[in-house]
């Protein structure tokens, strides 16, 4: 392997590592219902809060509620995917073209 491309590696992996440190901190924020559920996820996918608007919950239909908790879990964790897919996709810049493994 040339140092170039040795170079290229070794800064690609210090990209990936300070885009995973950041994934940690950043939240994104799913919701359905129209804003009756609301999910917070880090951008590992780990649920930071649920908010439950109680102007909207109907205390009779439990199944509503918990299908909105649902959504709003999927649509807060498919966004946490677009978010980890973005910030890793930049880190690894133009190298995965390589043909290496795991890139």
């Amino acid at each position: 392997m040339n140092p170039k491309m040795l170079k290229q590696i070794e800064q690609m992996q210090s990209n990936m590592m300070k885009a995973q440190e950041e994934l940690g901190s950043e939240t994104v924020e799913g919701s359905a219902g129209g804003g009756a559920v609301v999910v917070v996820m880090n951008g590992h996918q780990q649920v930071q809060s649920l908010t439950i608007d109680p102007e909207f919950v109907d205390p009779e239909d439990v199944e509503t509620l918990q299908d909105a908790i649902v959504a709003a879990l999927n649509d807060a964790q498919n966004k946490a995917q677009e978010l980890m897919q973005t910030k890793m996709g930049s880190a690894t810049g133009g190298l995965s073209g390589l043909g290496l493994p795991g890139l």
